[in-house]
């Protein structure tokens, strides 16, 4: 039997079928900025938690992907308090496209 290659929409939360896969996708962006920037800053687990406002598991979940616990707004003013702009960019969807779409970019 041979192995079938499925090509990914780019979205692996929508390749395994889970709900709401846009908005796990861009929060998982969002954490992975989040954790980049503490890591470029050599900062610790337990100073980015003081400079955030939260607790040090909190840093450790958004730094390890879980992030069932967060919504995008407190990933968005995460990055706003690590001196971050965020920006919302709303536009008519693409008409090729069936429905609109959340999509993270990063300048």
């Amino acid at each position: 039997m041979k192995d079938k290659i499925t090509m990914s929409t780019g979205n692996v939360f929508a390749d395994l079928g889970l709900p709401d896969a846009e908005e796990r996708l861009a929060k998982a962006q969002l954490a992975f900025k989040i954790s980049e920037i503490i890591q470029k800053r050599h900062i610790s687990q337990i100073e980015a938690a003081r400079i955030l406002g939260t607790e040090q598991p909190k840093i450790s979940f958004i730094m390890n992907g879980k992030l069932s616990g967060f919504s995008l707004e407190r990933l968005i003013y995460f990055l706003n308090v690590l001196g971050s702009d965020v920006q919302i960019v709303v536009k008519p969807k693409p008409p090729r496209h069936k429905t609109a779409a959340l999509e993270v970019v990063f300048a």
